[in-house]
């Protein structure tokens, strides 16, 4: 039963991040954690306990700074619950953080092939895959890399991905899952259970 969460906008990402686990814990999960980007840093911070203890561990969000960020939260399918497993889940390089609802039907397929391309995993999780991929394709243009992860995963999912070159920028992006998309005054979100 994950859930996904993701902000952009003028202030603080981490408590708004928070805030959406938070209202997102009735679906009943076994790991949290967020993503924030700050500048060009990515920053993430997750647990296998409550959301609670994730809240306490970023000081209610204050310790983790940047305006663009996700948030998972996981019902364990692939993979025990651990730190690694937990979301978000990080390509190689360490610039693209993915939160994922939803199943990647072919992601063995995928590991195999990015396996023998000299991609190290790990995790045991789906996800990983979409991370994993999206750094292989991924040549400074965010959006170009996402579609053509799109065209090569199969499965039903709901997905949030940012990439610390592209601060300001929250891709959402599904198929088979819902997907809600909210915009404001100075921000957007987006959410998927």
């Amino acid at each position: 039963m994950c859930g996904i969460v993701g902000f952009t906008g003028k202030r603080e990402a981490a408590p708004v991040l928070l805030a959406g686990l938070k209202a997102l814990e009735y679906r009943g999960y076994d790991s949290a954690g967020i993503a924030v980007l700050n500048d060009n840093n990515l920053t993430v911070c997750k647990t296998t306990e409550r959301i609670k203890n994730l809240t306490e561990k970023t000081n209610g969000g204050k310790d983790i700074h940047g305006t663009t960020g996700i948030g998972h939260t996981r019902w364990a399918t692939h993979g025990e619950p651990s730190d690694a497993n937990s979301h978000p889940l990080l390509s190689d390089s360490g610039r693209i953080a993915v939160v994922h609802n939803g199943i990647i039907e072919n992601y063995m397929e995928i590991k195999e092939f990015l396996q023998e391309k000299g991609v190290v995993f790990h995790s045991d999780t789906d996800t990983e895959v979409v991370a994993q991929l999206l750094g292989y394709y991924y040549r400074g243009d965010i959006l170009d890399a996402v579609q053509k992860v799109l065209h090569r995963i199969e499965g039903s999912y709901g997905l949030g991905i940012i990439c610390s070159e592209h601060p300001e920028q929250l891709i959402a992006a599904r198929k088979d899952s819902p997907l809600v998309l909210g915009y404001g005054d100075g921000f957007n979100m987006m959410a998927s259970d």
